[in-house]
């Protein structure tokens, strides 16, 4: 056999085919590949340090509803898995989704705002040595990719494991079809809105107001529970015939009004003492029993006022 001739067992054939495997990326390596910068890996560290959720989206805790749209589509434009690939972007994105949620319920804002991030926690548990939890603590109605899909009408990503894929539909391009076969179904109910605003431009402006407005501007107040009310110029010309009658509704509302603020007070006083015995704060609670509730005692005064004796 001659020399030049390599056998498939020599030295040299070997050491062309290691090369060749170690210059040959495979398959799995190109997919694992993922590109981001180091302004990507600060941003998603920065998320990871929040301690709240007025935090994570960089909000004052007094920030009104636009405010939080418009800073929730500038972090989840920037946190989406389309968009960063650094580790733990997901879970960022996942906490901007959980936030924005919350903070857009006024129920589950008030909550937030009494309790803490606690009473938002599922029982589920999470690694201790894990202080990134915000992902984690809020099950909403929505998702945070279904929150973007929302505003953005972008494309649909599914959780598998614990990675984020797209979701490609077949049904794509029958969107505008659907479009147009739901603009059907709902045109009964626009159409009943419609009739609806039409009837209330007809509708004469009640009588009275409880509150001053510019249209309401005058002051009144009941013969009998010296309740304040406001009417319009000339109320007396046109009521008054009928003004026993109208400031017994005037009372009637005021009292169901100071009723319903009267509920409101003790069921947040009876929350917050009963929050500070179950952490056993005995100063939380001291406070608690001392709020006061002027609703109530509003409502006290009123029923004397009916049963003086």
């Amino acid at each position: 056999m001659p020399a030049n001739n390599a056998s498939p067992e020599s030295p040299q054939l070997r050491k062309r085919k290691t090369e060749e495997s170690t210059n040959t990326p495979s398959d799995e390596n190109l997919e694992t590949s993922e590109k981001y910068t180091e302004e990507q890996v600060r941003a998603v560290e920065q998320i990871r340090k929040c301690k709240d959720y007025y935090e994570i989206l960089g909000v004052a805790k007094d920030a009104g509803e636009s405010e939080l749209r418009k800073q929730y589509k500038k972090l989840a434009l920037q946190f989406h898995p389309d968009k960063n690939k650094a580790p733990g972007a997901v879970e960022a994105f996942k906490a901007i989704g959980n936030a924005f949620a919350v903070l857009t319920d006024p129920i589950k804002r008030k909550r937030y705002d009494t309790y803490g991030l606690e009473a938002m926690q599922t029982t589920e548990s999470y690694p201790t040595q894990e202080r990134y939890y915000y992902a984690h603590s809020f099950e909403g109605d929505m998702t945070a990719e279904e929150i973007f899909n929302m505003f953005f009408n972008g494309p649909t990503y599914v959780r598998r494991g614990s990675q984020w894929q797209r979701f490609h539909s077949h049904q794509t391009h029958t969107h505008d079809v659907n479009t147009r076969s739901t603009l059907l179904q709902a045109m009964p109910l626009l159409l009943m809105i419609l009739v609806s605003l039409l009837s209330s431009m007809f509708v004469s402006d009640p009588a009275y107001s409880l509150t001053r407005t510019s249209k309401y501007y005058y002051e009144r107040r009941t013969n009998n529970l010296d309740v304040p009310y406001y009417v319009k110029e000339n109320f007396l010309h046109n009521y008054k015939d009928s003004l026993p009658k109208i400031e017994r509704q005037v009372e009637d509302e005021y009292i169901m009004s100071v009723r319903t603020s009267c509920f409101r007070e003790r069921n947040y006083k009876e929350n917050m003492i009963w929050r500070a015995k179950h952490f056993k704060d005995i100063n939380l609670e001291s406070k608690a029993r001392e709020l006061r509730t002027p609703s109530c005692d509003i409502l006290n005064d009123l029923y004397k006022a009916y049963n003086p004796h």
